[in-house]
């Protein structure tokens, strides 16, 4: 079976290849659910590693449906992993009722080829995963992370071996979420050739901050946060 590591920083990728992981997901800020990785983590990260290293994109964190600015980053993102030597790119899109967006996700994947596409876990949102899934196996999509739409994989085993039967070998499913080494042979007993976890170990560094550099309302992904123009213009009038 093929463990592939969700890895947040050079640590945890050279803590993988170490180990004897056989690919990593590289991106940042797991907190949210995880965002494109610097270039500079990519770059060190695809120098060093003998392993795959597949990369997120994804433009913020939030909600999977993403403005025309947005997308274009996503696309440059893509352009720049490849040149950097990325090995698979790992992304998706969504329309706003959670549905596969079909033509934003088609155009990813062509940017992204001769590199394998993982469809991400924004597949967890949809609505309808079996029809979901013939969509994103008609796309050509390679495989397609998901927990099952649970909180943890394991929750989502049924789910899982639903989606299994109805991928025909035409799409892999990658079962991630909550994985560890108490229940990941659920998964190798159920047929799955490939999972995915980030194996994390939460290690403190300092004692308590003087102040707190994190702020909670940022955690809630019911909500994207931006820099708003009248705010800026009034700081603008109130120091000219």
């Amino acid at each position: 079976m093929l463990l592939e590591i969700c890895a947040n920083s050079y640590r945890s990728a050279i803590h993988a290849e170490n180990a004897g992981a056989n690919r990593i997901e590289l991106c940042s800020e797991l907190a949210v659910g995880g965002i494109t990785p610097s270039f500079g983590l990519i770059k060190k990260t695809t120098e060093t590693l003998k392993i795959p290293v597949f990369v997120l994109i994804r433009a913020r964190s939030g909600n999977f449906t993403y403005s025309d600015d947005e997308f274009e980053i996503m696309k440059s993102d893509i352009l720049q992993c490849k040149a950097l030597g990325c090995s698979g790119i790992v992304s998706g899109v969504l329309n706003k009722n959670n549905t596969i967006d079909v033509v934003r996700t088609k155009i990813l994947m062509a940017l992204a080829k001769p590199l394998p596409f993982t469809f991400h876990r924004a597949f967890d949102w949809v609505e309808n995963p079996l029809e979901a899934l013939g969509q994103l196996a008609d796309l050509g999509v390679d495989r397609v992370l998901t927990s099952g739409q649970e909180t943890a994989a394991n929750k989502g085993l049924e789910l899982l071996k639903q989606l299994k039967e109805k991928a025909e070998n035409k799409i892999g499913i990658l079962p991630g979420g909550g994985i560890n080494a108490e229940n990941a042979l659920l998964f190798k007993e159920a047929g799955f050739n490939e999972i995915h976890c980030s194996a994390t170990t939460i290690k403190q560094v300092i004692e308590t901050p003087k102040i707190s550099m994190n702020s909670a309302s940022f955690f809630d992904e019911r909500t994207i946060s931006f820099s708003d123009e009248t705010r800026i213009a009034n700081i603008i009038k109130a120091i000219s």
